[in-house]
């Protein structure tokens, strides 16, 4: 595909500025490429007249020397993000034909950069799920394999640029929704500070916990999205005023990744020296698979020869952030979806004797089984009698897991961390208990409980026929999105992870 002609927006900028191809020329092609791999299941809607207009839009910014390093860039949206030219579903039925008088502040920003939407992308309904299985339309498969998971929810944004049909995506994450699928299609993915990135116009599900974030195969891509996606937004309540030192959160991200890449360089062969990488004690007291395991040791080994010294951290109540997590959660989405009643928009169902009646059949014909599990088990946790039992005691430990993270940090830099326990899983298998999959996120949500940025990139590949990808987190402090996109990008110069791609 034309994209892995030029793999990074410093690249594909280079080739603009040459005449060695035209914005309309490569949106044409990324249009072309996503109706061949149909079968992926990646993207839920195409728009290509808008697609197209933004792209001769684009080459007029360059021609008139008014563009910005994202301007042409090919991209796409998961399908939580409002926007005004293309369906915004959630994957659910009960959006299946919602189209948003508005652009979702992430939308608006990054189109304002002169950046081309080839379209929304599928994902678990209303970011709920692991596997890309909950959507309405079906599972997203995995480029790399397509019997297996591309992971959720983020399923779409993972598979789309993988498979090289968008340089990057947006992503939303709410307990490891960009970093777990990023893991498991062999790209880089990170979650910001929560409340660094608006959540205006995005579909929410856990208020306390969603938070946009970037996805493309290199972390330096990563910096140019984030800068220009990050920063205060009146419209969202839960943006934050002021991030670190400077209200402009996108020159803080940039002068932060600057100051870390330039120490780096001045290093010679050992870049990271003096970097303290701390390891989690009870993460490696739990069942990793040994092709995990490799892949990890690998990664530090190789973290460690370019300077770095590994610091054993203690997490203790780490194993109950996902009993928290699954509290919280439910709590917030019962909360927020309560507003899907069929009265003002969404699915209306055809057959009701009065109001209760429609509500009622709406919600049922329009939620899928796991968006109403979690609902149940919400408004559960939130009722007379449950709320101190469950919810506030739920609370109780995320405050908890917050002061072990800020004490783990205290001896450390960085946390260095697994993304999954295993390799993408085989689509459509059977599950005993549909709860045994809430367990899949329990390396990556406790950090959405404690709002820390972390970041997922490849740093291996299981054996076999079809190798699949191995995703490392990495775990900053609050407003560290700099620092660990300049390490990330530091293992990426001295590794090739981030630049193998799947045979379709």
């Amino acid at each position: 595909m034309l994209l892995n002609t030029f793999p990074t927006i410093e690249s594909l900028n280079e080739a603009f500025d040459n005449k060695k191809i035209s914005a309309l020329e490569l949106t044409q092609s990324c249009l072309a490429a996503i109706q061949t791999h149909q079968q992926l299941n990646a993207w839920v809607d195409i728009n290509e007249d808008a697609s197209l207009a933004q792209a001769k839009a684009a080459d007029a910014q360059r021609a008139n020397h008014t563009h910005t390093p994202l301007t042409g860039v090919p991209i796409g949206h998961k399908d939580v993000f409002v926007t005004r030219h293309w369906r915004t579903t959630a994957a659910s039925k009960m959006l299946q034909n919602y189209q948003s008088p508005f652009d979702a502040t992430v939308v608006e920003r990054l189109q304002n950069a002169g950046s081309i939407t080839l379209g929304k992308l599928n994902c678990d309904e209303f970011a709920m799920g692991s596997d890309s299985q909950t959507s309405v339309f079906g599972p997203t498969l995995n480029p790399w394999d397509l019997t297996r998971t591309p992971g959720g929810s983020s399923s779409g944004s993972a598979a789309a640029i993988a498979a090289g049909l968008a340089l990057a995506a947006t992503g939303s994450d709410t307990g490891g929704s960009i970093r777990q699928p990023a893991a498991f299609c062999g790209i880089s993915g990170i979650k910001p500070t929560y409340g660094t990135v608006s959540r205006y116009g995005m579909v929410a599900y856990g208020s306390s916990l969603d938070q946009a974030g970037p996805m493309a195969r290199h972390a330096r891509d990563l910096l140019y999205l984030l800068e220009t996606m990050g920063g205060f937004d009146e419209r969202d309540p839960t943006s934050l005023t002021h991030c670190g030192d400077q209200t402009n959160d996108g020159a803080r991200i940039r002068s932060q990744f600057e100051h870390w890449h330039q120490q780096f360089q001045t290093q010679d062969d050992r870049p990271l020296k003096g970097l303290r990488i701390g390891i989690i004690k009870e993460f490696l007291e739990n069942d990793l698979q040994p092709e995990v395991v490799k892949s990890l040791d690998e990664a530090l080994q190789t973290l460690e020869k370019l300077g770095a010294e590994r610091v054993e951290v203690s997490l203790p109540l780490i194993d109950m952030a996902t009993a928290a997590y699954y509290v919280i959660s439910p709590a917030e989405a019962s909360s927020n979806l309560s507003r899907f009643d069929g009265v003002r928009f969404g699915h209306r169902t055809e057959h009701y004797q009065d109001l209760h009646e429609m509500t009622a059949r709406s919600r049922s014909e329009g939620f899928g089984p796991e968006v109403k599990r979690r609902i149940l088990a919400g408004t559960y946790v939130l009722s007379e009698g449950h709320y101190e039992t469950f919810f506030l005691q739920a609370q109780r430990v995320r405050a908890m897991i917050l002061e072990q993270y800020q004490a783990a940090l205290a001896q450390c830099d960085v946390i260095f961390a697994p993304v999954s326990a295993g390799l993408p899983q085989a689509l459509n298998q059977t599950v005993e208990a549909p709860t045994d999959q809430w367990r899949a996120d329990r390396y990556t949500l406790s950090v959405n409980l404690a709002g820390l940025p972390a970041l997922s990139a490849p740093c291996g590949q299981s054996s076999g026929d079809k190798p699949l990808p191995i995703g490392m987190q990495l775990i900053g402090n609050y407003f560290q999105e700099g620092q660990l996109l300049a390490i990330a990008d530091c293992f990426q110069t001295h590794t090739d992870w981030h630049q193998r791609t799947p045979e379709l």
